[in-house]
């Protein structure tokens, strides 16, 4: 049954002997069709496809590989244009061929009409199938962008037979969303030269270019009375059908389970549920758009979901069933491939059905067997019967049924559902459920009546040498009030209590000429390496957190990395994320009222925090007890604690860019590669309790500013390594990223060995060493033995600061700076070096 020819009889021979209705065209389009009849009013006969996955099982790289084929050449003939292209598929029969098409198509955005209506998403447009028996289409992507724009409108239909269809669409969306082209695209086309040349007499009227693009062609030659002939004989079959329904769970022809039986619980072939780990937010097909990020989170998650199903396959299965569900045919299809890869026996792939249509147990049709369930996803034309052909019969060990969680009802578990039906024919049933993807609604926060007003965001030029879109600070500006103090007597007082670090700044340290230098050759040679992490952390953010993430940077060390992590989401999949800088303080954390803001603007849930790297972890935990404490406080749930991070060396999160210590240029320096901004400051007497916390815009800076140049360098290398984050991801979503802790456990090691005392005066990793040099008063460097160039502007500094720098041989870290517990000015180190600058 999976060739529209079977043992040399062509699958459309028994309607054409006794209707007299022929398939005119060449052996590839008699090759890809066969002939049924079915129950409709308009069209007795119907079009079998052998190469869709809709009526007759097909293997899923077969079914998968013609919307490919069909999609690289829409690509080819678009030409430049297929970069702007949107597709639009038909609901039911071309949910999945056109999302392959996408695919062909180099990563479309697709939409599929649908005829199940959702509740609280906006219909953006809608067409009549006048052949169909179902003929209302809603169109309703989450994103009302999607169908806007001139690019080209790729229309993808099984069979393209009178263009009415086509037309009505067309029609309605050129009045909501013109355009100047539109491509046709379909397995087979089946118009008449009447028809044709209305499609081309309709492309004049409205201005626009229309081509098609199909696998195959020809034309059905209907003798005069074929509809009323067929209707008879349809009549007629059914009638003979009736008498011997359900009597033969093996054989062909209709076949129904007995009305009463066990409970699908006490049956032995009660179906083996898996857990697909289906990605969190990710749309179960194109229904409400599916977009090239969605695609390439399905592509990582693939492999282990199709492990999962592997699994469930009884061993010595020789024929398995993947069976999706009426519209729900992509990610089906996708899991039939992936297990077609994993599984020795023999795949194949089809769904179930709304159309009702004969089933004749005859070589020369193509319909041998159906089997008929009640709906079970409370649809909205009421209960009825629904339909899978040619699986009744067809000798499959095993049946692994994919549907989506709306249709994972009680009627789907009934003793007269899909699962008992499906149990009398094959004796293993799988069933696998997709969760039903619902655009989010617009998120309204939840407010105190009485809720103090909050500044808007600052934004570069005013405040920060940032472009204005690139980041908004959620931060007062502090600029006019002199807040600097002497390297050692901030030490000094941090130490013995008598200030907390965020009161009060360093003095910018200016880097010499030599330093400078050194600065952007690490920059030139670490630019690829940052630009592959920055692609990394991103793409698992998307991935696992939220499809439109809202990035919240630690100022400031986190903001360059918010802002690159901003410009890859838009390079790579045209998202323009909103991105803000808060203040997080050790020892005080985060700023809450920035927190309130974020919630009366967004959904918590969507908010990612982003830094530049982990030390011991120390913010971290400062950050997953500050969110805590503000949600105990009565503010906004939903913050997820959870920071991203370009490396990892602590081992103190799951997602990151890398786990390895290397130098990232932009901790280099201090404001000028973070926008020109001072770090945070908190003291009472400037920041009250309405207040965000502030900072300083340094704009005396501007001469040796080198942030959007860093930004530059790093984002120009996003093409030269594409290839190699789509690989690291894949790796990572499918490893153990659990924290291990280890780096805060090398620091609490490393403070006793050295006699320290205070895991807050030792500062791991080439970030925080770097910190170290220019802000603080440190005792020593360790450096792991052999660290090359990484650690260039690391000796620099220490040779005109006047510190030692010791390798050790075992070290978790690159490097690690140490402050002297118990400053004193003039004070020495245990190997007798002054402590002092």
């Amino acid at each position: 049954m999976s060739n529209a020819v079977n043992n040399g009889v062509w699958s459309g021979t028994w309607v054409a002997e006794r209707l007299g209705v022929e398939l005119v065209g060449d052996d590839t389009l008699t090759g890809m069709l066969g002939l049924a009849l079915r129950r409709n009013p308009k069209r007795a006969h119907l079009l079998v496809s052998h190469v869709l996955g809709k009526h007759v099982p097909q293997s899923p790289s077969v079914v998968h590989g013609h919307g490919l084929a069909l999609g690289q050449r829409v690509r080819a003939l678009l030409g430049a244009e297929s970069a702007g292209a949107v597709v639009l598929g038909y609901a039911e029969t071309a949910t999945g061929l056109g999302h392959s098409v996408a695919d062909g198509l180099g990563g479309a955005p697709y939409l599929h009409s649908t005829r199940r209506p959702v509740a609280g998403v906006a219909t953006a447009g809608g067409f009549e199938e006048s052949h169909s028996h179902a003929t209302s289409h809603l169109l309703l992507p989450e994103d009302p962008a999607l169908l806007v724009g001139d690019g080209p409108l790729v229309l993808v239909d099984d069979e393209f037979s009178t263009g009415n269809t086509v037309l009505n669409t067309v029609r309605d969306l050129h009045a909501r969303y013109p355009r100047r082209r539109y491509v046709v695209v379909a397995l087979v086309d089946m118009r008449s030269a009447a028809d044709a040349g209305r499609l081309e007499d309709f492309a004049r009227e409205i201005g626009a270019r229309v081509d098609l693009v199909a696998a195959a062609s020809g034309t059905v030659r209907l003798p005069e009375g074929v509809l009323e002939k067929g209707q008879a004989l349809v009549a007629a079959h059914e009638a003979s059908a009736e008498g011997v329904a359900g009597s033969s769970p093996g054989g062909r022809g209709t076949a129904r389970p007995a009305p009463t039986g066990p409970h699908p619980d006490e049956n032995p072939s009660h179906p083996v549920r898996v857990d697909l780990g289906w990605p969190r937010g990710l749309p179960d097909g194109g229904r409400h758009g599916f977009t090239q990020a969605h695609r390439e989170r399905l592509d990582a998650a693939l492999p282990g979901m199709g492990a999962r199903l592997a699994e469930a396959i009884p061993e010595g299965a020789s024929r398995v069933l993947v069976l999706g569900f009426e519209e729900l045919m992509y990610a089906p299809l996708r899991l039939a491939r992936e297990l077609e890869r994993l599984v020795p026996a023999e795949v194949r792939y089809s769904t179930t059905t709304r159309s009702p249509v004969l089933a004749v147990d005859d070589p020369g049709y193509a319909i041998r067997s159906r089997i008929v369930f009640p709906a079970h996803d409370d649809p909205a034309d009421g209960p009825g019967e629904r339909y899978a052909y040619n699986v009744a019969g067809a000798g499959f060990d095993a049946v692994v049924a994919v549907v989506d969680s709306v249709a994972d009802t009680a009627a789907l578990h009934a003793p007269d559902g899909l699962l008992a039906t499906l149990a009398a024919h094959t004796p293993h049933v799988v069933l696998a459920v997709v969760p039903s993807y619902v655009p989010a609604p617009l998120y309204v926060p939840d407010l105190p009546e009485e809720s103090p007003m909050l500044p808007e965001p600052l934004r570069g030029p005013a405040f920060s040498s940032y472009p204005p879109e690139e980041v908004g600070w959620l931060l007062q500006d502090l600029s006019d009030v002199t807040l600097e103090a002497p390297t050692e007597e901030r030490e000094e007082a941090i130490q013995s209590g008598g200030a907390h670090y965020a009161e009060s700044l360093p003095v910018e340290y200016q880097p010499s000429e030599q330093y400078q230098r050194l600065f952007h050759a690490a920059l030139e040679t670490s630019a690829a390496r940052l630009a592959q992490a920055v692609g990394v952390v991103t793409e698992t953010v998307i991935a696992e957190r939220s499809p439109r993430p809202v990035l919240v940077s630690l100022a400031r060390a986190g903001t360059p990395v918010g802002v690159l992590m901003r410009r890859w989401a838009r390079y790579r999949h045209g998202l323009d994320l909103p991105h803000y800088a808060v203040s997080i303080v050790r020892g005080r954390g985060i700023d809450a009222n920035a927190l309130r803001w974020l919630a009366a603007h967004h959904d918590p849930r969507d908010v990612v925090f982003v830094d530049g790297w982990t030390g011991k972890g120390a913010i971290t935990r400062e950050l997953a007890a500050a969110i805590e404490e503000f949600e105990a406080a009565g503010g906004a749930a939903g913050f997820d604690p959870e920071i991203a991070v370009l490396a990892d060396p602590g081992s103190c999160v799951r997602t990151y860019g890398t786990r390895e210590d290397f130098l990232i240029p932009s901790a280099c320096l201090n404001s000028t590669v973070s926008g020109l901004i001072s770090r945070t400051v908190l003291r009472a007497d400037l920041v009250g309790p309405d207040d965000f916390h502030g900072a300083k815009f340094y704009r005396e800076l501007a001469g040796a500013d080198v942030s959007v140049a860093f930004l530059d360098a790093v984002a120009a290398r996003f093409d030269e390594v594409a290839d190699a984050v789509a690989c690291a991801v894949k790796e990572l979503l499918a490893a153990d990223r659990t924290p291990t802790w280890e780096g805060w456990a090398a620091v609490e090691r490393i403070s006793e060995e050295y006699g320290i005392h205070d895991v807050n005066l030792v500062k791991p990793g080439v970030g925080e060493t770097t910190r170290v040099l220019l802000r603080r008063v440190p005792w020593k460097i360790l450096a792991r033995a052999g660290a090359g160039a990484d650690l260039d502007h690391v000796r620099l500094l220490a040779e005109q600061r006047g510190v030692p720098v010791e390798e050790v041989g075992e070290l978790p870290y690159t490097c690690v700076g140490l402050i002297h517990p118990q400053y004193t000015r003039g004070a020495t180190g245990a190997d007798g070096r002054a402590v002092s600058v």
